[in-house]
C-alpha cells in the first residue's frame, strides 16, 4: 500500500514563486487565455511560511480549494483571470483576503474532507477571462473522463511552481480500483484520477480543480486536488481528489449564508 503525499508547495520567503517557462502539469499541455476562466492561483501566508495552491471560483465572491490550502492561513493573495504567474496577463485580477471557511470535519492526517472556501472582500466582475464554475449535479462514475489543471511542478526532479497554467485529460477510477494502490486510506469522499502512463497532478497542484464540460457551455467542478502517491508524481499511481458532489450542500450553505 502506498502512502498519500500532500501537494502543498512551500514558497521561499524572498519570492512569491519559483517560476519556469514551457512547463507542464505531469504529462499535460499549456492552457490558452480564457480556457479555464475560473482557475485561481492562491498564495497563502501562515505564521510559519508561505505556500502556493490552486483553486476554482464558484461565485463572484468565493473560491473553492483544498482544506490544507486554508488551514492556518493569515492572509491570501489570489490571482484570477490569468494563466501566468511570473508576468500575469493584462486580464489578471489580484485580490487579498483573510476570510476562509475550513470544512468542520477536515482531517489533516488522513486528508478526509480536504475542502475549504475563501471569501473575497469584494465581488469580482466576470469576463471571457474570469468566470465562475458550476457545482456537479451527480456523482462521478468509473470510466468517465475529467480535465485537471494546475500550476504544479512538472516532474519529481523539477521543484517549484510552474509559470504557466497546464492541463491534462484523466480518467475516473472506482474507489475499489484506487484502493489497490492506497488501501483503506481512500474514503467515499475521495476520487482517484489516472492518465496514460504518468499523467496527473503533482506538488503545487493542491486545491486545483478537476472539471467536466456538461454541454451548452455548462462546466462543472468534480474534484479538488489533494494528494499524490508517496512513490512520486511520475509514478503510474493515480492522483487523489476530494469528491465535490458530496459537499454541494455545505458549499451552498457557506456561500449563500
Amino acid at each position: 500500500m502506498n502512502f498519500l503525499l500532500l501537494l502543498l508547495t512551500i514558497l521561499p520567503a524572498w519570492s512569491t514563486v519559483q517560476a519556469r517557462s514551457n512547463s507542464r502539469i505531469i504529462g499535460g499541455q499549456a492552457a490558452i487565455a480564457g480556457q479555464f476562466p475560473y482557475a485561481a492561483a492562491i498564495y497563502k501566508t501562515t505564521e510559519t511560511g508561505k505556500y502556493f495552491c490552486g483553486g476554482v471560483l464558484v461565485s463572484s465572491e468565493w473560491v473553492l480549494t483544498a482544506g490544507q490550502c486554508v488551514d492556518g492561513a493569515i492572509l491570501f493573495t489570489i490571482y484570477l483571470g490569468t494563466t501566468k504567474l511570473e508576468e500575469p496577463d493584462s486580464t489578471v485580477v489580484t485580490v487579498s483576503t483573510d476570510t476562509y471557511v475550513l470544512h468542520p470535519d477536515y482531517n489533516a492526517e488522513t486528508l478526509d474532507n480536504d475542502i475549504g472556501l475563501i471569501k473575497l472582500r469584494l465581488p469580482v466582475s466576470f469576463s471571457i477571462y474570469l468566470d465562475k464554475i458550476n457545482l456537479p449535479s451527480q456523482v462521478l462514475t468509473s470510466g468517465e473522463t475529467s480535465r485537471a489543471y494546475g500550476w504544479g511542478q512538472v516532474s519529481d526532479d523539477d521543484a517549484g511552481v510552474a509559470d504557466h497554467l497546464n492541463w491534462v485529460e484523466l480518467s475516473v477510477l472506482s474507489n475499489e480500483e484506487c484502493k489497490i494502490t492506497y488501501g483503506n486510506q481512500i474514503t467515499d469522499n475521495m476520487v482517484c484520477l489516472s492518465g496514460n502512463y504518468n499523467e496527473g497532478a503533482c506538488v503545487g497542484d493542491t486545491g486545483s480543480a478537476a472539471i467536466q464540460h456538461a454541454g451548452r457551455g455548462w462546466t462543472i467542478v468534480v474534484g479538488i486536488s489533494t494528494f499524490v502517491s508517496g512513490n512520486g508524481c511520475e509514478s503510474t499511481d493515480p492522483s487523489g481528489y476530494t469528491r465535490v458532489y458530496h459537499y454541494n450542500d455545505w458549499i451552498r450553505n457557506v456561500t449563500t449564508g
